[in-house]
């Protein structure tokens, strides 16, 4: 018996048993837990479908907010400039005019 005592406090035999156990127990508990994981497995992967879709729908409206807003400061810039060469026109018209 002390040679089985021995054999039993092995870290090598310890972890060839877990291993076997291991081997033995998983294709028991995956047979017997199949039906119940399943569902839940589907669940998961219809919830991530969903948040996937929304996150497009929400990038795709923040992208067009996006286009709108560089838009409108594009049109406020070209505004600015008109704005700012028809005032030199006018300043150097009425310095033309003085200078005559």
């Amino acid at each position: 018996m002390p040679q089985l005592t021995n054999l039993a406090k092995s870290k090598t035999v310890r972890n060839t048993a877990i291993g076997i156990g291991v081997a033995v127990l998983v294709p028991v508990a995956v047979t017997f837990l199949a039906p119940y994981v399943r569902p839940a497995a589907r669940s998961v992967v219809k919830a991530g479908l969903l948040a996937l879709e929304k996150g497009k729908e929400a990038a795709a409206e923040v992208g067009e907010m996006m286009e709108d807003l560089v838009a409108e400061v594009r049109d406020e810039l070209r505004e600015e400039r008109e704005a700012a060469l028809s005032a030199m026109r006018k300043d150097s018209e009425q310095g033309s005019d003085q200078d005559a």
